[in-house]
């Protein structure tokens, strides 16, 4: 990034998002590394918590209303955005993350939500 960017990292307390990210609080918000400023300020939806879960309720309600519709095989087959959510179907891991970090095997969605249609 050019010196004098700003980048907020807003899931900093759950590991950042960029190699030089590091928590930060409100009442030191910002450093500066290479002349780019960062704040990354941990939690920072718990400053504005009403507002903070409105916005999460209004982004995931949707999903909710959908799988409860569906049910959770027929949402993996039918939605690939639910698809991409699942990390256990029918006791397999279906995120490779989640397999890797673990060494398990890994199974897409589609094929464990497959064997339980």
């Amino acid at each position: 990034m050019r010196k004098g960017s700003v980048i907020v990292d807003v899931s900093v307390d759950q590991g950042g998002c960029i190699e030089t990210a590091r928590a930060t609080t409100h009442a030191e918000p910002t450093y500066v590394v290479d002349g780019v400023v960062h704040y990354c300020v941990a939690n920072m939806p718990g400053a504005v918590p009403r507002t903070s879960t409105f916005a999460l309720t209004n982004a995931t309600l949707p999903w909710t209303v959908k799988l409860a519709e569906l049910g959770p095989v027929r949402a993996v087959l039918e939605s690939p955005e639910l698809a991409s959510a699942a990390n256990v179907i029918g006791g397999q891991i279906t995120y490779r993350a989640v397999a890797d970090a673990f060494g398990l095997p890994y199974v897409p969605a589609a094929q464990a939500a497959k064997a339980l249609h």
